[in-house]
């Protein structure tokens, strides 16, 4: 099979390897598309500690193309499209059992991020990938491959959004309008919420706007915390998601946070700077700070449903689709600043 193997930073190669081999409780998928994530972004720039050689890509679907001899077939069936659950959980550990499988304990030991003996990664952008028949998610024939590969982004957003309690009415906060940002405000309005969106460029405001956004604003055209706290009576917004990567951007979202209120730190600080934040307003105004990381199973299941059932259509959301073997411009496609998802093809679609 084909794969975009990353030597090290800046450089790959489109190589043959060979296909995997399926154990008895697995299933070999033909991938037809796989997102470009900001974290393939990172590893291509050298901005991580992962090894190499490395195959990104985990916003992965496809359908069937074998079983392994232990996969039920009342459940499967060659040509199915399918999407897989990508963390690989150890499903013992502390945090699996609690129903926490997006920070398992084992999850950074794995062959996802080192492999000392081979290749590391998710798999995503080749041609096959093997996954564990439990991970397999079924979508309905009449869903599209492009919609499908927004599963895990979607489930990312969900599992946000479940970490809070936003209720009718509620002033949400949405910093950023990246593809991250605009899949919180179409969550956001599913649940009630009046959205704001705080975004610089003047484009993505108003696609916020079109798909419900009630209200977006230029951070850079005065002070992003009077603004937000003039538009909400002086308190700040009842909840704040922080989608950007700026440690400076971060500390205001926590000074954006009405009292009562809670901020969700969605995106990974980059660079990973301490963050300075008024504890003592934290605490006289019993504001919750947390964060968000990667889908839970619960989050993936409930973006199946909702892509599937064609209650929400991230595909608003693509930039551009790529052959793989364009893997770098692609690549180049998706480090701009003002761009929405990219994505990679492998073969027809």
């Amino acid at each position: 099979m084909k794969a975009v193997i990353l030597k090290k930073p800046g450089n790959f190669s489109i190589e043959e390897i060979p296909v995997p081999e399926l154990q008895s409780d697995e299933i070999l998928i033909r991938i037809k598309i796989s997102g470009i994530c900001t974290n393939d972004m990172r590893d291509f720039r050298g901005d991580c500690n992962y090894s190499f050689p490395r195959i990104g890509g985990h916003e992965y679907c496809g359908i069937i193309e074998k079983m392994g001899s232990g996969v039920s077939t009342r459940r499967f069936a060659a040509g199915q499209r399918v999407v897989s659950y990508i963390i690989d959980d150890c499903k013992e550990c502390f945090y699996c059992k609690r129903g926490e499988e997006n920070i398992c304990e084992e999850l950074p030991t794995t062959k996802t991020f080192q492999n000392s003996e081979g290749i590391s990664g998710y798999g995503g952008f080749a041609e096959y990938v093997i996954a564990k028949s439990n991970d397999i998610f079924v979508y309905p024939d009449t869903t599209s491959f492009e919609k499908i590969a927004f599963t895990e982004p979607l489930a990312c957003a969900i599992n946000s959004i479940n970490r809070t309690d936003i209720k009718f009415g509620d002033d949400v906060l949405v910093i950023g309008g990246g593809t991250m940002g605009l899949l919180h405000v179409m969550l956001a309005k599913f649940k009630g919420a009046r959205v704001i969106l705080s975004e610089p460029m003047a484009e993505r405001r108003e696609r916020a706007l079109g798909l419900g956004c009630n209200c977006a604003f230029d951070p850079t055209g005065g002070n992003a915390v009077e603004e937000i706290k003039e538009l909400t009576q002086g308190r700040g917004a009842d909840v704040v998601f922080n989608t950007t990567a700026f440690p400076g951007i971060a500390k205001d979202a926590v000074e954006m946070t009405s009292p009562g209120g809670i901020c969700v730190i969605f995106s990974s600080i980059h660079p990973n700077d301490p963050v300075e934040v008024n504890m003592g307003v934290v605490h006289s105004y019993q504001k919750t700070i947390t964060g968000a990381v990667s889908p839970t199973i619960k989050s993936f299941d409930q973006a199946v449903l909702m892509i599937g059932k064609g209650i929400v259509d991230p595909t608003v959301l693509i930039e551009e689709i790529f052959d793989y073997n364009e893997f770098g411009k692609a690549m180049e496609t998706a480090m701009k600043p003002d761009t929405y998802k990219v994505m990679l093809k492998f073969g027809e679609i």
